[in-house]
C-alpha cells in the first residue's frame, strides 16, 4: 500500500476509479482490480481533502470497508447507514458524486456529512454520533412490516460506540427480530485491538456457510432438549470469548463475528458475502487504522482527524501576531481557575482538543474527565459532582449540548446545581453546516428556570464571564463562537462582572442596538452611519431591564442582534420585557432565520441572515 508524504497538488491518475460512477460499476471487478481501486480511491481522497478541507483520518481508514460493503450489498436498495459522518467521503466518491466532490463543504456543494436530500445512497442524514444502529433498526423493522426483502447495515465507529444511544439500540435489536448487520469499525478509538491469526481463523470459521448451517440446524434440534441446547450455547460462547471480545454482543443477542482486518479487502468481501445470507442480528467487528495510507495521519490520528484546505501558494507572514481562538481563551482560563480553586473539575464529552483542554489535561490530570461521546452522561456526572461541593465545568459544543437537554433541565437546573457550561461553537460554523451550527442555545437555555446565560462580545469579556459563571451559585452557561475574536487584550486577573448588567458601548439617539455576543463589532460598524446607541448586553438571561427602561425614555426603537435563532432567542426576551413593562418603544429582532443554514463560509451565512454591518444598517434605516 502506498504512503503519501504530502498532499497531491493535482488530481492523481485513477483509471479504475474513473470507471466507477455508481457501486454497480465495480461489482464485476476481480480481486486484483478491487485492490487497485482501493489504492486509487485512497490517493484521490487525500487529494480531495487537500483541496476542500474536512474530515480526513476516518475516511482513509474505511477505504477497503467502503468498497467491500458496496461490492457485496445491493446499495441503495440494501440500506447502508453511516454513523457520525466522518467516514463517508469515500462513500460519496463511489456513489455518483465524484464529479462534484471538490464542492465539498461549500455553498450549494456537497455536504460534509451524509444527506438524504443529496443522494439515495445516503439513507440517513447524520452529523452527530451514535444514531446509525437506531436508524438502521427502524428501517429494518419498516421493511419487515411492508414485506420487503432487503439488507440493512449500520457502520458505527470513530468512538461512537461510547454513547448510550448506541447501546439502547443494541438492546432493542435482538428482541425486534430484525434482519440487520452492525459493522463495528474499530479504529483504536473504542473497544478492542485483538487482531491475530487465531482470531482471524475463528472469524472466518464463524462466518462460513457450513458452520452457520450446522449452528442453525443444531439449534432447532436441540431446542427440544433444553439442557443440551444450553450446554452447546455455553460452549460456543466460551470458545468465542477466549479469542474475541464478542461475549458481550452475543449476550445482547447478536451473532458476533470478528475481529477481522479491515484493510484485507479479500477477507472483508468473503466474510460479508457469507454473512449476507444470514437473517439474524449480526455484529461484524472490523479493525481499521485511522489515517491509513497517509503517514502523518497514521502517526497522529488526532491531529489529522480533519484538515484545513491546503493553500497551494501560502501567504507570506504579515508580521501580525496570530490571534488566539476562543477555545484557547477558555483553556487558559480553565488552567488559571484550577490553580485558584482546587474544587474545579473539567469535563468533556470526547472533545479535549476541540475545546482547548489539552494543557488542562496535562497540568491537572486527576481533575480532567473525558467521558467519551456521551453528552447525557457528562451533564448528569457534573450534577452528581456538584451535589458533593465540587465545581464542574462542562466544556461542550453548543450543538452537542442539545443531546443532553433533559439532563440539563431535570438533573441540573431543576435541582439548581452549581454547574458551569462552556459552550463552544455557538452561532454559525460555516462549512460544517447545519448539523454543527450552535444556532439554538440561547433559545433552549433561556426558557429554563435557574439558568444564567452569558454572551461575551470579545476575548476579555469571555474570560470575565467565565469567571462570573464560575462564582455564580447555580447553573450557568457562557456561549462563544468558533475561531478567533477581534483581538481584544485579555487581562490576567480572574474578574467577575455584575450579573445581568449591560454596558453602553456607543452613545447615540433614537435607535438603541442591543448586541448579544460577538455581533457587537458589526453593530458598532453599522451604528456609526446613523448615530445609533449600541449596548453590549452581555447577558441573555437575565437581561438588564433597568438599562432598557432608561433607554426607552430617550429612544424610539430597540434593535436586538444575536447570532442565534430569532425564535425564542435573546431578542424574544427583549420583546417580552418591552410588552410586560409597557415601555412604548418599537422593537425588532435580528438573528438567524427559521430555517437550517447549510454549508457555506461564515461570512456568506451571516450575510444571508442579515447579520453583517451592511444588512444591519439597512434594517436600521428601514425603521
Amino acid at each position: 500500500m502506498k504512503n503519501f508524504d504530502s498532499i497531491p497538488a493535482s488530481a492523481p491518475v485513477t483509471p479504475l476509479l474513473d470507471r466507477v460512477q455508481i457501486p454497480e460499476d465495480m461489482r464485476e471487478f476481480s480481486n486484483t482490480e478491487l485492490l487497485q481501486l482501493a489504492d486509487e480511491l485512497r490517493e484521490y481522497l487525500v487529494y480531495v481533502v487537500g483541496q476542500t478541507g474536512g474530515h480526513f483520518g476516518a475516511g482513509l481508514g474505511v477505504v477497503e470497508l467502503t468498497i467491500a460493503l458496496h461490492y457485496v450489498f445491493n446499495t441503495p436498495e440494501d440500506r447502508l447507514v453511516w454513523d457520525v459522518g466522518h467516514q463517508a467521503y469515500p462513500h460519496k466518491i463511489l456513489t455518483a458524486r465524484r464529479d462534484r466532490i471538490l464542492s465539498l463543504r461549500q455553498r450549494d456543494g456537497l455536504s460534509g456529512f451524509p444527506s438524504r436530500s443529496e443522494s439515495p445512497f445516503d439513507t440517513f442524514g447524520v452529523g452527530h454520533s451514535s444514531t446509525s444502529i437506531s436508524a438502521a433498526l427502524g428501517m429494518a423493522m419498516a421493511s419487515k412490516l411492508k414485506g420487503e426483502d432487503r439488507k440493512h447495515v449500520a457502520v458505527i465507529g470513530d468512538g461512537a460506540m461510547t454513547a448510550g444511544m448506541a447501546f439502547e439500540a443494541l438492546n432493542h435489536v435482538a428482541g425486534s427480530g430484525a434482519d440487520m448487520m452492525v459493522v463495528l469499525n474499530d479504529n483504536n478509538m473504542s473497544i478492542s485491538e485483538n487482531v491475530g491469526a487465531l482470531s482471524s481463523y475463528f472469524s472466518r470459521m464463524w462466518a462460513s456457510p457450513l458452520y452457520n448451517q450446522i449452528r442453525q440446524k443444531g439449534q432447532k434440534v436441540l431446542s427440544k432438549v433444553p439442557p443440551a441446547s444450553e450446554f452447546v450455547r455455553r460452549t460456543e460462547e466460551h470458545m468465542k470469548g477466549m479469542v474475541s471480545p464478542g461475549t458481550f454482543f452475543e449476550e445482547m443477542g447478536f451473532n458476533y463475528i470478528g475481529p477481522i482486518d479491515g484493510h484485507n479487502l479479500k477477507s472483508l468481501v468473503d466474510t460479508l458475502q457469507n454473512l449476507r445470507e444470514l437473517k439474524e442480528p449480526i455484529l461484524l467487528h472490523v479493525i481499521t487504522e485511522k489515517g491509513r495510507g497517509f503517514t502523518p495521519a497514521e502517526e497522529d490520528p488526532i491531529a489529522y482527524h480533519a484538515l484545513s484546505k491546503i493553500d497551494p501558494a501560502p501567504k507570506k507572514p504579515n508580521g501580525k501576531p496570530k490571534l488566539p481562538k476562543y477555545q484557547d481563551i477558555f483553556g487558559q482560563w480553565l488552567c488559571d481557575m484550577a490553580d485558584n480553586d482546587a474544587r474545579l473539575v473539567g469535563i468533556t464529552p470526547a472533545m479535549r482538543e476541540g475545546s482547548g483542554m489539552v494543557e488542562f489535561s496535562r497540568q491537572f490530570p486527576t481533575r480532567y474527565v473525558d467521558v467519551g461521546i456521551a453528552e447525557q452522561h457528562a451533564v448528569t456526572l457534573a450534577a452528581g459532582m456538584a451535589c458533593e461541593n465540587i465545581k464542574p465545568v462542562v466544556a461542550i459544543y453548543s450543538t452537542f449540548l442539545q443531546r443532553a437537554y433533559d439532563q440539563l433541565i431535570h438533573d441540573v437546573a431543576l435541582q439548581d446545581l452549581d454547574v458551569l457550561f462552556a459552550l463552544d461553537r455557538a452561532g454559525l460554523v460555516g462549512e460544517d453546516g447545519a448539523s454543527h451550527a450552535g444556532a439554538y442555545d440561547i433559545s433552549y437555555l433561556r426558557c429554563i428556570p435557574n439558568m444564567l446565560v452569558m454572551t461575551p462580545s470579545d476575548e476579555n469579556e469571555c474570560r470575565q464571564l467565565l469567571t462570573t459563571g464560575y462564582h455564580h451559585r447555580g447553573p450557568a452557561a457562557v456561549r462563544y463562537p468558533r475561531g478567533s475574536g477581534p483581538g481584544t487584550e485579555v487581562q490576567k486577573e480572574l474578574t467577575s462582572l455584575p450579573i445581568g448588567k449591560a454596558i453602553v458601548r456607543r452613545e447615540g439617539e433614537k435607535v438603541a442596538v442591543l448586541a448579544f455576543g460577538t455581533v457587537l463589532a458589526d453593530c458598532l460598524a453599522a451604528a456609526d452611519s446613523v448615530n445609533a446607541t449600541v449596548v453590549d448586553m452581555r447577558f441573555a438571561k437575565p437581561i438588564d431591564e433597568a438599562l432598557l427602561s432608561k433607554l426607552a425614555k430617550t429612544h424610539t426603537h430597540f434593535v436586538s442582534v444575536e447570532e442565534n435563532a430569532i425564535a425564542g432567542g435573546a431578542g424574544s426576551g427583549v420583546l417580552e420585557f418591552v410588552s410586560r413593562a409597557g415601555l412604548g418603544v418599537k422593537a425588532i429582532c435580528l438573528g438567524l432565520p427559521d430555517s437550517f443554514q447549510h454549508q457555506a463560509t461564515r461570512d456568506q451565512l451571516l450575510a444571508d441572515a442579515g447579520l453583517n454591518p451592511e444588512s444591519i444598517l439597512e434594517q436600521i434605516n428601514a425603521l
